[in-house]
């Protein structure tokens, strides 16, 4: 397959963004038209409500990253219109799988804010009735896969992508939940269970790339281990960061920092561990996991006397010149330029 380079398809991040805005009223029309055949008004206007404040509101990086790599894998003479209104669909479905997973996640750990608004379940004190409005979002994305792909080559292919992303992301959730349950665990805080958490809860459903090769046709199973391969590596580095920006980073990602109150299994926690003297590490089983004030910032300044700043810049520094010599051995026929492009996107990123 000769794959596309003209530069007509290097698409601003911005006017891509546009564009595939232009897409989201014809994507809640379907949804809501799939809840109107069952001839429930109220459902249908709350449909609405629930797609518009959580699906569109943040910086859509799996969906955008979606359609450029499918305009970067096809051959120019099938970038038509329909074909990239397919993509923008499918990015669409990537999109409202990450809604719902935050809708739950936000009320597993108790949070306040998501994407600088109130979260799902505290908007009008719905509690756990949003719950059932995650399971709405993810109904969603097989309606419209149905819809939109059914008789199509890639149609199961996308089914089994998106079930298998879903499955895994759950079984990353319960490694997160288990390790902290009631009280943190220190014990279970080990790199191990660390880089499994990462990889299952952040790094599968973070991966749009073979979503994209499905709907381009693609086939060969060698290209998709190397893609998944990689993939993953950038989608950890990319929780990394993640646990980096809530413990240092600005005010600036729209969602309230509570890794140390919650007693996450992170990065910084894990790192700590493997450094502590045994009175150090009886503050962290005295500080970490509450909502003390006085307790957080003396687990943030047992975390600066470990100087773990640096060493998450060494992490992170290391985890990326790796990461671009493992693209380099990419052998398989896809464009290394796709994965460089993907994880320039996620290096030094500040939200």
């Amino acid at each position: 397959m000769a794959y596309s380079m003209t530069p007509t398809i290097r698409i601003t991040s911005k006017e891509e963004s546009q564009q595939l805005m232009a897409v989201w009223p014809d994507i809640i029309r379907d949804i809501k038209e799939a809840v109107e055949n069952f001839d429930i008004p109220d459902v249908a206007k709350w449909l609405k409500k629930l797609l518009q404040y959580n699906v569109p509101q943040g910086k859509k990086n799996r969906g955008l990253g979606l359609v450029y790599t499918y305009k970067f894998l096809v051959p120019s003479d099938q970038l038509t219109e329909e074909n990239i209104r397919l993509a923008r669909i499918l990015a669409w479905c990537m999109e409202l799988m990450q809604a719902s997973f935050f809708i739950v996640d936000d009320i597993e750990d108790q949070s306040l804010f998501r994407r600088d608004q109130p979260c799902w379940y505290r908007y009008n004190d719905l509690g756990l009735v949003a719950i059932n409005d995650s399971f709405i979002l993810l109904s969603s994305i097989f309606y419209l896969i149905r819809k939109h792909f059914k008789g199509k080559d890639c149609y199961v292919n996308l089914l089994e992508t998106f079930q298998d992303t879903i499955m895994k992301t759950a079984i990353g959730q319960s490694l997160d939940l288990f390790s902290n349950f009631n009280r943190p665990n220190l014990n279970l805080f080990t790199t191990n269970q660390y880089n499994s958490i990462i990889e299952f809860k952040t790094a599968y459903y973070s991966t749009c790339l073979p979503v994209a090769m499905h709907l381009a046709g693609i086939k060969d199973q060698e290209m998709f281990r190397e893609a998944t391969t990689i993939l993953i590596e950038i989608g950890c580095l990319f929780q990394i960061q993640d646990d980096y920006l809530d413990c240092y980073g600005d005010q600036v990602c729209g969602k309230n920092k509570t890794d140390i109150q919650e007693g996450k299994c992170t990065w910084f926690i894990v790192e700590a561990l493997q450094r502590v003297t045994p009175q150090q590490r009886k503050i962290l089983e005295e500080c970490y996991g509450t909502l003390d004030r006085e307790k957080v910032q003396r687990v943030k300044q047992l975390f600066n006397d470990l100087n773990l700043l640096d060493a998450y810049f060494r992490c992170e520094e290391e985890t990326y010149n790796l990461i671009n010599v493992h693209i380099k051995q990419i052998s398989s026929g896809l464009p290394h330029n796709i994965f460089f492009d993907i994880l320039k996107k996620f290096y030094h990123r500040m939200s």
